[in-house]
C-alpha cells in the first residue's frame, strides 16, 4: 500500500480524507492518512484558526488544504473581492432571492439570529482564495493544496511548489487531467461521477485508467464511490497512487454534522442522490429533497453560475445547518452514492485502520482466487 507519494508526503497509507471539519483532518492525520481540510467557506481569518487548531493536535503529522478556484465562473479576472462583490450582487435578480427565501418560509426554516451574518461570496474565485493559499503556506504541517474545480492559475502553482508542497487538482475527464499535467502540478485526482460534491458525467470505473493512462507517470489519487478497503483495491489495482475520500468522513464521531443531517446520511441508499447546480451554480452530487426538486421545477427560477448561484443560497446553508431539524427537506446535503453503505457511526481513526485492514484482505482474496465472502 504504501508508495513514492506517501514517502514524498511523510504518511503512512495513501488514504486522502477529504472534509470541511478539522477535527477529521487531524484524526485521519494521527492515524496515518492525510486529512485534507476543504478550505472554501473559510474566511483568511477563519482558516488561520482552523489551521493553528489542527498543528496543535497533529504533532508533527502531515495535512493538506483543499481550495476553490474554477477554471470558468463569473467575474473572472476582478481581484478586488469587495468590487467583485458589488459587480456579481448588481447582477443577481431579486427574484432568485425571494424564490430562496420563500422556499425556506415554506419549510418553516427560522431565520438566522441578527447577530449572525450569512455568508455570500466564498472562497469560489481566485479573489478570494488568494489569501486562503498564502494562510496555509504559513503552516509547515500543510504538505499539500489541492484545487476543487479546474487547473490553478500558473502563479498559483509556482508559489505552492517554490514552497516545497505538492500541489494537485481534481478532474472529471482526461482533458482535465490533461490540463493538470501540462500545468506541471504533482498529483491528479480523478473523481468518477458517483462522488459526492463537483464532479463530473463519467463513473470511476471507466474514469479512473483512462487518466491514470492519459497522464503516466504523474501520480492519479483515485476518487468517487470509495468508502471501504475493497473499493480502495479496486481504485489501486488500476493504477491508482490512493484512495481520495470525502464522502465517508460525513458519518465519523469526530465530523460536524447536525444530529438531524447525519440521521438523513445514514438513512440514504445510493439511488437518493442527485447531481444538481442549485447549491452553487455547478454540478454537484447531494441528497435530493424537496430543495433540489424545487429547482429543477421549470416554473421556478433556474440557477445562476458559480459564484453568484451560492451568494443567493449561502443563508439557506447556514440557515440549514443551524437549524437541521427543521431543515431536513431543504438541506445541503452533499454526498456520493457511496451513502447506501453507511450504516453507524465510527471514529475516523477506525475507519482508516478498517480500511487498510480490508484493502490488505482484498489483495490476498485476489492473489488467492477466493471471492468475498467466501
Amino acid at each position: 500500500m504504501r508508495n513514492d507519494l506517501c514517502d514524498r508526503l511523510g504518511i503512512e497509507f495513501p488514504i486522502f480524507a477529504f472534509t470541511h471539519c478539522r477535527d477529521v483532518v487531524a484524526a485521519v492525520s494521527n492515524a496515518g492518512g492525510i486529512g485534507v481540510l476543504g478550505a472554501v467557506g473559510f474566511t483568511a481569518e477563519q482558516l488561520a484558526i482552523e489551521l493553528d487548531w489542527i498543528d496543535a493536535h497533529v504533532g508533527d503529522k502531515p495535512y493538506g488544504v483543499d481550495i476553490v478556484i474554477p477554471m470558468k465562473y463569473e467575474g473572472m479576472g476582478e481581484m478586488d473581492p469587495a468590487k467583485l462583490e458589488d459587480e456579481l450582487r448588481a447582477l443577481i435578480p431579486d427574484g432568485h432571492r425571494a424564490f430562496v427565501k420563500q422556499l425556506l418560509a415554506d419549510h418553516g426554516v427560522p431565520e438566522l439570529p441578527d447577530e449572525v451574518d450569512a455568508p455570500e461570496l466564498i472562497g469560489w474565485t481566485e479573489a478570494t482564495a488568494g489569501p486562503l493559499i498564502e494562510v496555509a503556506l504559513t503552516h509547515p504541517n500543510v504538505r499539500l493544496i489541492a484545487n476543487a474545480l479546474g487547473t490553478p492559475p500558473p502563479e498559483i502553482v509556482a508559489e505552492i511548489q517554490s514552497s516545497g508542497r505538492l500541489v494537485g487538482a481534481l478532474c472529471g475527464s482526461v482533458k482535465q487531467a490533461k490540463s493538470h499535467q501540462d500545468a506541471g502540478l504533482d498529483f491528479v485526482i480523478a473523481q468518477g461521477s458517483e462522488g459526492g460534491g463537483h464532479t463530473g458525467d463519467v463513473g470511476s470505473v471507466v474514469l479512473w485508467p483512462e487518466v491514470i493512462d492519459a497522464v503516466y507517470p504523474l501520480p492519479v489519487l483515485a476518487a468517487g464511490g470509495i468508502g471501504s478497503g475493497r473499493q480502495m483495491a479496486a481504485a489501486m489495482a488500476v493504477g491508482a497512487a490512493g484512495a481520495w475520500t470525502g464522502s465517508l468522513w460525513l458519518t465519523v464521531e469526530e465530523a460536524d454534522t447536525p444530529p438531524a443531517q447525519m440521521e438523513q446520511y445514514l438513512g440514504a441508499s445510493s439511488r437518493d442522490t442527485v447531481r444538481s447546480r442549485s447549491f452553487t451554480g455547478k454540478p454537484c452530487r447531494m441528497l435530493r429533497n424537496d430543495w433540489t426538486d424545487a429547482w429543477e421545477n421549470p416554473e421556478n427560477p433556474k440557477p445562476l453560475g458559480m459564484p453568484m448561484q451560492f451568494m443567493i443560497t449561502g443563508e439557506a446553508v447556514a440557515r440549514g445547518h443551524r437549524y437541521a431539524e427543521a431543515a431536513r427537506d431543504v438541506q445541503f446535503n452533499p454526498v456520493g452514492q457511496v451513502v447506501g453503505s453507511f450504516t453507524k457511526v465510527r471514529r475516523a481513526g477506525d475507519v482508516v485502520m478498517g480500511m487498510v485492514e480490508e484493502y490488505i484482505d482484498a489483495v490476498e482474496r485476489m492473489h488467492t482466487g477466493l471471492t468475498v465472502g467466501a
